[in-house]
């Protein structure tokens, strides 16, 4: 095994050290940096500090744009304010980048603001972070993990100590999560260790009883933990130690776990062919499957302009971001030549994975993988025909790497069509009636992450009659633990043989800017009751069949629960238009059926105390912009090792109570699943999914894809031609 790993993961594809030249504009005023941007970037900023501080090195943590004004982009791309007004005047705008950076000597943190002015980037702010402030983790401070716990003497005799050999030992790197035993102002990870027997190996199958502390700073082993383990009573399972509490660091911990080791599980779960076909009892892939093909004969129904996309009346600008991963902007749509706004930024803000064993040190598992890692640096370079099926556009991305160089993967983000299903159908049934039936386009735009042992695949789905949907599909490996022969598992599920696979959830942030008809919009609060006062048998309800939709404009900044009983549903309206018939307010809906999930953490636990957006479903704040941006992130721009919700996080900004009627809103909906494992789980997960929409209410006159035409696919033919006929034949 190499000592030194390489500075791009196996999921990007290339990096790129020098530009080949600085573009003296840009082509939309959100495309984000390009690779060529993020090495002159890096490289005005190593000037700077050189020239103007006494920082002797650094090593780029983050680097992306910052994105102008909301007001001045509306401005640019001719996008009123208002319904029915004019766009505002054009100002200039100045192209910027924001960049954090860790001091190599010392391990400090600072944020620097550029900006692009005559043909150069040049330094406008330049902020030393408070200590114990810290920038999200690097995908290379994650690969240096596993090197610095391999290479380490404790580690390595603990694993020979159960029959592993220095080069078998493999570790994913874990922000420490919550831990007060460790100094704050430290760069620490905790690592999740495991043998792997063979090159490719699935080394999740063979975890070991071990949890290192790392400094990633100083490089350094700080400290060991040892898993309590449980034992069965005749009551209940039983720890050896009566609290769930740390101890302190002086405790020898594997005498504090009064455990001998527990060697890694031997066993192989490979997912791999040609591993499984040696590994697997009695693998053989089926042979049964014909193949099934997406063909476009006429070409796709989309256009690019660089990251612009218009299909069947939508527009939108479509970014690759560190952070976020997918970022969708200026959504619009064009209602019979009128270019409505639909919402102006739609993207993924967060996520945490609390895990729901309480015994020490499970409990520091629960990642912000958008904070803490970047949804954006952990996506992988997708593949035609495995990834995206049909005829597929890619967009490229880029992020920074220590040295400043740009990490490219080239086809990050795939945008393609699929059918999906029936758009509408009627049938009149009465003799000699007609039918007509419309199948269902939609357009996809994609992106898969993976995240150590999870991927994760993002969908947004934008559909023929006005409504997008972002979909989350969830597969890869569980996270898991060794656990002794016999023992029980009262926090999970042993999947395999000394496999334990713990209950936890994954809670997710999406962040809506919308702009329905305009900058200016509201929440409404919709409750389906049953007619209040009126049972049955009296004079407003005898049958006892009314009900009603009970509106609640949300005036101020707020959280708000859901109410399954009520059926509650909320919609973000604009009250300056109003639909020709129904009179009322333009809206969208939002559906979070499909994905809304209530925390299971103590709301005064460690997960809520540091993710106050996990408490509620919904959130409603107005936006403020600064000269860093408006406000972006749900628990705070800066996520690893936070110990309490920081000033900057959504939790906080409920407080300030600010109006959120008729005003510049922004809308923090919470989703997630609840994973208690199953053996069907391992060794990989077959694709959970859950989703969020957005569905026009009195937006549209009427259902805007009566114009979609009704076409009969002249490829659809019958399985069995010699059993049966031709079937119905569909005036479509």
């Amino acid at each position: 095994m190499p000592d030194t790993a390489p500075t791009a993961p196996s999921t990007a594809t290339s990096t790129q050290k020098a530009p080949n030249g600085v573009p003296l504009d840009f082509k939309h005023p959100l495309d984000p940096l390009t690779p060529d941007e993020i090495v002159a970037v890096s490289f005005a900023v190593r000037h700077y500090t050189a020239a103007q501080t006494d920082v002797k090195a650094i090593k780029f943590i983050t680097s992306y744009l910052l994105p102008p004004p909301k007001k001045a982009v509306l401005a640019y791309l001719g996008i009123p304010l208002v319904p029915g007004g004019q766009p505002e005047p054009q100002t200039t705008i100045v192209r910027k980048a924001e960049v954090d950076f860790l001091d190599v000597v010392n391990g400090r943190s600072y944020n620097v603001i550029l900006s692009f002015q005559n043909s150069k980037w040049t330094v406008d702010t330049f902020e030393l972070l408070p200590g114990t402030v810290h920038p999200q983790i690097s995908v290379e401070e994650l690969i240096d993990c596993e090197r610095i716990v391999r290479g380490n003497a404790q580690i390595q005799k603990l694993a020979k100590d159960v029959g592993i050999l220095p080069e078998q030992i493999f570790c994913d790197g874990w922000s420490i999560g919550y831990d007060e035993r460790f100094p704050q102002h430290r760069r620490i990870q905790q690592a999740l260790v495991f043998a792997r027997f063979s090159e490719h190996d699935n080394l999740y199958a063979h975890p070991m009883d071990f949890v290192p502390i790392i400094d990633a700073h100083t490089e350094e082993v700080l400290h060991v933990d040892f898993p309590l383990h449980y034992k069965q009573t005749p009551s209940s399972p039983r720890l050896p130690v009566p609290t769930t509490e740390p101890p302190p660091l002086s405790t020898d911990s594997l005498e504090y776990a009064q455990r001998g080791r527990i060697p890694p599980p031997r066993k192989a779960f490979d997912f791999l062919p040609d591993l499984m076909k040696k590994t697997a009892e009695d693998y053989k892939p089926r042979t049964d499957i014909k193949p099934l093909h997406i063909v476009q004969p006429e070409g796709v129904s989309f256009k690019m302009n660089g990251n612009e996309l218009e299909w069947q009346k939508w527009k939108m600008h479509i970014s690759f971001t560190h952070r976020e991963g997918i970022a969708l902007s200026t959504i619009t749509y064009n209602d019979n030549g009128e270019v409505r706004p639909i919402f102006y930024r739609l993207s993924l803000a967060e996520m945490v994975v609390p895990y729901g064993a309480p015994e020490y040190p499970h409990p520091r598992k629960f990642a912000f993988d958008a904070g803490e890692y970047g949804m954006g640096t952990m996506a992988n370079e997708l593949s035609l025909g495995c990834d995206c099926l049909g005829q597929i556009h890619y967009l490229p991305g880029c992020f920074v790497a220590h040295d400043g160089s740009s990490i490219n993967i080239k086809n990050v983000i795939c945008i393609h069509e699929e059918d999906s299903g029936v758009l509408w159908k009627h049938t009149d049934y009465r003799p000699g009636g007609r039918s007509q039936t419309v199948r269902r386009r939609r357009l996809v735009v994609s992106m898969v992450c993976t995240l150590a042992n999870y991927e994760y695949v993002w969908n947004y789905f934008f559909y023929q009659d006005g409504s997008i949907e972002f979909e989350i599909r969830l597969t890869g490996i569980l996270q898991v633990y060794v656990s002794q022969d016999g023992e029980p598992s009262p926090y999970g599920v042993t999947v395999a043989p000394n496999v334990n696979a713990q209950n936890h959830q994954h809670l997710f942030s999406v962040r809506v800017d919308p702009m329905v008809d305009g900058l200016y919009n509201t929440v409404v609060e919709s409750d389906i009751i049953p007619l209040p006062d009126a049972p049955t048998g009296s004079a407003s309800n005898y049958a006892g069949n009314a009900f009603i939709s009970q509106d609640n404009v949300l005036k101020t900044e707020t959280a708000r629960p859901y109410d399954f009983e009520k059926e509650r549903r909320w919609r973000i309206t604009n009250p300056a238009r109003k639909h020709y018939s129904s009179g009322r307010d333009v809206g969208y809906v939002v559906g979070m059926k499909g994905g809304v999930t209530p925390m299971m953490a103590r709301p005064d636990g460690w997960a809520a105390k540091r993710a106050a957006f996990i408490t509620r479903p919904f959130w409603v704040v107005q936006d403020v912009e600064g000269d860093k941006g408006g406000r972006m992130w749900p628990s705070g721009k800066y996520v690893p090792q936070t110990r309490e919700e920081p000033g900057d996080s959504v939790g906080q900004w409920v407080k300030g109570q600010k109006n959120v009627d008729n005003e510049d809103i922004l809308v923090y909906l919470t989703v997630g699943t609840t994973h208690i494992p199953r053996p069907e789980d391992w060794p990989v997960m077959p694709v959970e999914h859950l989703s969020v929409t957005f569905r026009p209410q009195s937006f549209f006159k009427l259902n805007p894809s009566m114009d979609v035409p009704g076409v009969r696919d002249q490829h659809s033919v019958p399985a069995f031609p010699a059993n049966e006929g031709n079937g119905h034949a569909c005036p479509c």
